[in-house]
């Protein structure tokens, strides 16, 4: 296996490859986005992505379109291909069936029923091995997947549509909508591209949310959308709330998380999953996060309240900000701050972000941004 300098007609094709791999997004859980092509000559014959779990892997896909075309020729691959049996057979024998004689990955798949060993395989069957090439790119469209083999926990994403002034709700609760439609339609893009939504209790009552994707254009079949997760302490959930009346009449199960040694009490529509009490009183976050893991999730979408966003900030378990700023003003007087945690004694305390981006929706405005906990910094 080389890990080489990568010529430039390898960058390109796996350039193609990684392009391919992102018109899996929202659709393959709990399986990688992966595209694949096969080169012979300088000439592309054949391309694929993976399109959901259970149907042809990338490599498979391209294969089938080169068919003679591709005895001799080299395939490109966003991630290793795989040795294992699963709903689909190994891709590392179809690729010694096609004749490939050179094989381009970007990744390795941390996933320990390859890890490596894909590679290995292709190279004790005389096909030589290229890895490494646009690795950083193709770790940027499938950081979930790798993060949860790596770690055995989802990405968690805090999304929340602001005011001005901070406010995600008016005096009375109010928070619908304060943010306009072109925002709220990107809001349920996110949704669709993570493997799970979360909100709390306080938020569920209050709200009384679907949690589902509500887009035409996006193609939900085969991928069943994300799982909604509710947590709640004490369990004095409503059975009538519109998530647990749409799970009971067919939709996705709530995921509903409590402490353990609470109340057993069941409801319609809820698998109810005990976790031990955080440190706040509340539920321990990373406990919910590593059963989430355990159950295949790769990336969770945290819609709030103020107290849950608290919660995974404090536990350290923010990965990403999605925040939604709406041109209003709330006013202090019984709104709800964004985060409910005490003031920080100054501005190097508090919770700090690094912007990944931020453009404009419609009337609104949307920052992707990273947390970062800066101390006071020294001149010396």
């Amino acid at each position: 296996m080389s890990k080489a300098s990568p010529m430039a007609d390898d960058r390109y094709w796996m350039g193609q490859a990684i392009a391919l791999a992102t018109l899996g997004s929202g659709t393959t859980r709990p399986n990688p986005m992966v595209g694949s092509v096969v080169v012979k000559d300088g000439v592309p014959v054949g391309s694929g992505y993976h399109r959901r779990a259970g149907e042809d892997h990338a490599e498979v896909a391209a294969l089938r379109r080169a068919g003679d075309s591709a005895r001799g020729a080299t395939l490109y691959v966003t991630l290793e291909p795989c040795i294992h049996h699963g709903r689909t057979p190994p891709c590392t024998d179809a690729i010694f069936r096609a004749g490939i004689t050179r094989v381009v990955t970007a990744l390795e798949d941390p996933n320990p029923a390859v890890a490596g060993r894909g590679i290995a395989a292709l190279e004790a069957k005389g096909v030589q091995v290229t890895t490494g090439v646009l690795e950083p790119e193709a770790e940027t469209i499938n950081g979930p997947f790798l993060n949860l083999h790596r770690t055995g926990r989802p990405l968690v994403t805090l999304k929340a549509a602001v005011s001005q002034d901070g406010r995600i709700a008016a005096g009375a609760g109010q928070s619908k909508w304060i943010t306009g439609a072109e925002a709220r339609t990107f809001a349920h893009r996110l949704r669709f591209c993570h493997d799970a939504v979360l909100v709390g209790a306080g938020t569920a009552r209050v709200d009384d949310p679907l949690m589902t994707v509500r887009l035409e254009d996006l193609e939900l079949s085969g991928a069943g959308g994300p799982l909604p997760v509710l947590l709640s302490v004490s369990m004095d959930l409503d059975p009538g709330l519109r998530l647990f009346e749409n799970a009971a009449s067919g939709g996705t199960a709530v995921r509903v998380y409590t402490v353990g040694g609470g109340s057993s009490r069941s409801l319609p529509g809820a698998e109810v999953v005990t976790v031990p009490a955080g440190p706040d009183g509340g539920l321990d976050l990373a406990a919910v996060l590593d059963d989430l893991g355990r159950i295949g999730i790769r990336s969770v979408l945290v819609e709030g309240g103020a107290r849950t966003f608290a919660g995974f900030l404090d536990q350290g378990l923010v990965d990403r900000w999605a925040i939604f700023r709406a041109p209003v003003v709330l006013g202090e007087d019984g709104g709800t701050p964004l985060v409910a945690i005490p003031a920080s004694p100054s501005p190097g305390d508090g919770w700090w972000m690094e912007t990944e981006r931020t453009f404009p929706l419609g009337r609104d405005r949307l920052t992707l941004a990273t947390p970062v906990r800066y101390q006071q910094c020294s001149p010396v």
